[in-house]
């Protein structure tokens, strides 16, 4: 008869080291939260340079409009891919929920090398202003990665690096659509591959470091 008693008294001081676990917020609810700190950004970037000249430059080239939605919805779609992917169980098929916007980004932004005039209120950019850009999307793009891979961790992905790509192609997006507030050049070959330069940097880099944190979650 003692062994039972041994046997409860065992499970007792388990269980009473035992810490309660927080649970996780859904993942629609972390991704509201980056999505603000992205407002955030935006709201100053507003109130620095306003809306009027994006708007200008959307009403005289309507594919500037398109490719910044698309860069918007590729924004949301893949950092809730990553929120989603995180949670275990969840399918591996969440990871194509970004590929229609990213395809209506890329497309648009193409399409506007096709145009015979500029946007208003733009040129085109020269290399130097072009490198710009670049250092606008990939520093942008650092907080951004960084905010969203804390608040991942805690769920323990079971697809580290491609959570981390998923990670890296919403910041890049994000700090793409921030830059549409202010980036006065129109569409051209050597701005755009600068841009693409830019998210591919983003996402390489959080596939190598973002990877790493979040397999060590």
């Amino acid at each position: 008869m003692a062994e039972p008693r041994s046997n409860d008294s065992l499970i007792a001081a388990l269980g009473a080291e035992l810490v309660p676990v927080r649970r996780l917020p859904p993942p629609w609810l972390r991704m509201l939260g980056w999505l603000a700190v992205v407002a955030a950004f935006a709201v100053l970037l507003f109130a620095h340079y306003g809306d009027e000249p994006m708007l200008r430059r959307w009403a005289g080239a309507p594919d500037l409009a398109w490719a910044a939605l698309g860069a918007v919805l590729t924004a949301v779609t893949a950092g809730w891919s990553a929120f989603t992917l995180a949670v275990p169980g969840r399918s591996r098929a969440w990871v194509w929920l970004p590929l229609p916007p990213a395809l209506l980004w890329i497309g648009a932004s193409g399409l506007g090398c096709l145009r015979t005039w500029l946007a208003p209120d733009t040129s085109i950019a020269t290399l130097h202003q072009s490198a710009d850009c670049l250092v606008f999307i990939v520093s942008f793009s650092i907080p951004l990665s960084a905010l969203m891979v804390w608040l991942l961790r805690r769920a323990c992905p079971l697809r580290p690096l491609l959570t981390a790509l998923l990670v890296g192609l919403a910041s890049a997006a994000a700090s793409a659509s921030l830059l549409e507030i202010c980036h006065a050049f129109d569409a051209a070959a050597t701005d755009l591959l600068t841009h693409a330069l830019a998210v591919g940097i983003v996402i390489v880099a959080n596939a190598a470091m973002g990877g790493r944190l979040l397999s060590k979650a």
